[in-house]
This record gives structure tokens, sequence and C-alpha cells, in this order.
């Protein structure tokens, strides 16, 4: 009840014109971002950052998630018609969704990923209003080792959880905490890995780092791979519209088990990537039209649609309650609520609960805003795609490079933006995952304060990690996620010889 009225102050909050035209604006910007190859929703929202330096948070946090949501709608799109997944999180949709439209389902496609999107992103943000102020009076029994012990939890579940070599997600978390560590030490005040260079005084920028991975990077690996955009034209219809609203039903099953895949990989640091692949799985697995899977079946395109969208809403739970966020655009966003001066978790609820609530209104908002838009904005959307490359992926450049600078004004940034773009390039071609690089560079300096701060309060002993149930426990989840590859290989190891001796 106490959050159904804090819910209410929230659409106070953010039932304005003025945050609903930010809503509409910020949607489009997002579509946009989606459906250019070279961009996705990290880059997007990180290079209009910049830009809300000078607003209220509330109204920037509105225009970011609405940023955010358009840019997953726009990956959809030139999945279904493009068979270009504009976001990683839409892969999964190509599969079937870009066979319905060559089949001339393209409407249909189209409305049930948008409607199946909306319907798990409501979810993710119900979960958030139901869960959040109770994770946030949780969380204010947290201190120094509470917050290390929340910090290494989110480490360790990228390296058990995070579906790609636990190896090369060390890698990238390593050079996280080695970019983070960067300029001057917050606790001594000395400098640290400037190598001389008066630009790195004050740190390396993750907006920077992330201009250069997500935007610059992928922009190499599309010129590579020379993309040319050879697409179905479509247009939704409002008869098209109400005919598949009419077969959604159907799909209830899909849709439940779905939002809760979603919602899981959310929290977690699974992220909409690992959500929508293992949703449109499960969905071909249970299915009774296995056979129909990847030739045009619309459980294919509701399934990780649905997931995606779940996903992406209910990772900004973790991000706003604890201050550990749970995919690469949270924690684009985490920064983004550092930089104007607010620190996510617990306390924010007491200190801004304007900001909070009036965000939570704004996701219910901003997702049906991001449904209408999109439907009636596909045709626009599309013919933008059709624009030569040669033409797109300069600007896209251009577009980077105003963002990097715009960040501190410095032409030093400039080269470091292209530095990472190189680093994102060969993370890409090598296979390695740029999310836990970022996790890192945004938590790195938070989690190391942790641990010194606990080092200080015990005079030097790791046994402050265990002096309570509540940071023993997150210590011990932590470990075991991070020693799951291992475990897991030696589990496998063990029972070998025992399924072979019974079948002998």
């Amino acid at each position: 009840m106490e959050n159904f009225a804090s819910l209410l102050h929230g659409f106070g909050v953010a039932l304005t014109t003025y945050h609903v035209a930010l809503m509409v604006v910020g949607v489009l910007l997002g579509i946009l971002v989606g459906v250019l190859p070279g961009l996705g929703a990290p880059n997007g929202v990180s290079l209009l950052l910049p830009l809300t330096f000078t607003m209220d948070p509330v109204s920037a946090i509105i225009l970011l998630t609405s940023m955010y949501w358009g840019a997953l709608f726009g990956g959809s799109t030139t999945s279904i018609l493009f068979n270009i997944p504009g976001e990683p999180s839409s892969v999964a949709t190509t599969f079937d969704g870009y066979p319905m439209a060559k089949q001339g389902n393209a409407a249909e496609a189209l409305t049930l990923a948008f409607l199946s999107a909306g319907f798990g992103a409501l979810v993710g943000v119900i979960l958030i209003t139901v869960l959040s102020g109770w994770v946030a009076k949780f969380a204010l029994r947290f201190s120094s080792p509470e917050y290390f012990a929340v910090y290494f939890l989110a480490f360790a579940s990228f390296v058990g959880l995070g579906g790609t070599s636990p190896f090369k997600t060390v890698v990238s978390m390593g050079l996280g905490f080695a970019f983070a560590a960067v300029g001057m030490d917050t606790v001594s005040g000395g400098l640290r890995l400037t190598f001389g260079l008066n630009e790195l005084l004050s740190g390396i920028s993750f907006l920077i780092a992330v201009i250069g991975l997500f935007g610059i990077g992928e922009l190499m690996l599309t010129m590579e791979e020379g993309l040319r955009f050879d697409g179905i034209r479509a247009r939704v219809r409002l008869r098209d519209v109400v005919r598949t609203i009419g077969t959604m039903p159907r799909y209830w099953v899909a849709l439940l088990r779905s939002s809760v895949i979603g919602c899981w990989m959310g929290i977690t640091p699974g992220g909409p990537t690992a959500a929508s692949f293992m949703s449109y799985g499960l969905a071909k697995r249970l299915s009774r039209r296995k056979e129909a899977f990847g030739k045009g079946e619309p459980e294919g395109v509701v399934a990780p649609e649905t997931a995606d969208h779940a996903a992406g809403s209910s990772a900004i739970l973790p991000m706003l309650a604890l201050g550990v966020p749970g995919s690469a655009t949270a924690a684009v966003m985490m920064g983004g609520l550092m930089i104007w001066g607010l620190n996510p978790g617990p306390m924010l609820f007491i200190e801004r609960p304007d900001f909070v609530w009036g965000l939570i209104a704004s996701m219910y908002l901003g997702n049906m805003v991001a449904v209408l838009v999109v439907l009636t904005t596909i045709p626009l959307f599309a013919s933008i795609l059709r624009i030569p490359f040669a033409i797109i992926g300069p600007i896209i450049v251009i577009v980077c490079f105003i963002g990097a600078y715009t960040v501190a004004g410095r032409s030093f940034d400039l080269w470091l933006a292209l530095a990472f773009g190189l680093a994102g390039y060969l993370f890409k071609k090598l296979d390695y995952p740029i999310a836990p690089l970022v996790l890192a560079m945004v938590l790195g300096d938070k989690a190391e304060d942790a641990f010194r701060q606990s080092m200080i309060m015990s005079k030097g002993s790791l046994s402050i990690f265990w002096s309570n149930g509540l940071v023993a426990t997150l210590i011990s989840l932590g470990l075991v996620l991070a020693f799951w590859p291992l475990l897991s290989m030696v589990l496998a190891r063990l029972t070998r010889p025992k399924t072979t001796s019974a079948t002998a």
C-alpha cells in the first residue's frame, strides 16, 4: 500500500506535458539509434548523457529511459524487416520475424513484437514497483562489508552466470578494474596509472569508453562485414493491429513464461540478450509446433521480445536499490546518476523519493508511448535503412566523436574514444564480452572503497566478511558463483564414470 501511494506521487511528478514530450522525443531518438547499424542502447544513452547535465535529474532520467525503450523497439524493427538485429538482444527475433515478413506477414510480425515487448516491459515495471521499497529497506542494513559483498556478488555472477567463457569474462573485468583505477586514489590521494599524462589525472570517463566500445567498435565490425540493406517494405494498418491483438491471448503461456525468464535475467547479470535466447530456446522446446520454428512461427517472435523487454525493465531495480546495474545500459544510466550527484542505493529512496518514483511512473507511461510511437513510425525509420551505408557510416562516426568531445571538451578524449573503439572491435572479433568491462569501470572505485573501508574497520582482517549472517551469505554465494564453472567441470567428471559403469 505504501508503494502504491508512492507510485501515485510518482505519476504526479512524471505526468506533465514537458515530461510526456520528453518521452516522445526520447523514444524517437531511441528508435533511430536502434535502427542504425553500429549504434545501440548503451551507446545511444551515453551519447545523450552529456546533454542532460544541465537538466533536472527527473527529466534527464525520463529522457534516457525513453530512449532505451525506443532503442529496443528499433532493434526489433530491423530484425524483422531487414534480418539485421539493431541490438544484440534482437538476434533471436530474426529467427522467425524475418521469415514471417518474407511470407507477407510483416505487419503481423511487427505488431506481435511490439505488443509482446510492451507486455514484458509492463511486467518488469510492476516487479520494480512491488519489490523496490522492500529491497531498499533491506539494504539499509548494509555497511561497507555488505556493500563490498554485493559488488563481489555482481562481479562473480558475470563469471558464473554470464554464458560466455569464464576466462574471457575475468580478463574483460580485469581490464575494467584497471581503467577504473586510473587517476587519483580516492582514499590516499595518490596518482595511479597516469603514465605522466596530465589528461589522465581525472581518470578515464566511462562515457568515453562506452562510446568507443559500443559505437566505433561496432561500426568497424559493420564496415568489415560489408553490410548491405535489402529490406521488406511494411505498412502497419489499424485493422492489422486490431486483428493481431485478437490473437495475443493464444500466446498467454509464452508471454508469462518469457516474462519470468526476462525478469530473472534482468535482476541477475544475465541481461536482455541471454534472456531472449533462453526464452526462444524454451519456447521451441516446449512447443507442439517445433518444426515451424525458424520458418515464421509467431511464438518465435513473442517469446524473445517479451523476455528482452522484461529484462531491460527489471535491470533498473538492482541499479536503483543496490547500486548494482543488471545490464550495460543500466550501468551507463547509473554513471549518469552519479554525475548528477545522486548515489544509487537504499538512501536514494529516502533522500530523493520524487526521483525514484517519478522514474518508475515514467516507465509505465514511457512504454505505452513507445508502443504507440513505434507502430506509427515504422515506415519512416525503415526508409532510413535504405540510405547507403557510405552515407550513414560517417554520420555515426561524427556523432560518436561529438559525444566524446562533449564530455570534457578535450581533444585527448577523441583519441581515447578511438583507442576504445579499436579495443571494442578486437573484443567482438575475439568473442570477449564487453558488459563485464563496463560494469567494472562503473563499480570498480565503489568496490575498492568499500573493501578498503572494511579493512580499516577490521584492522586488516578478512574475517569481517563473515562477521554476520548477511555478509557471510553474500560472500559465500559470490564465491560459489565465481568458482561455479570449475565446480561444474569437477562434478561432471565425477558423475561421468558412474554413468558409464551403470550403462555397462
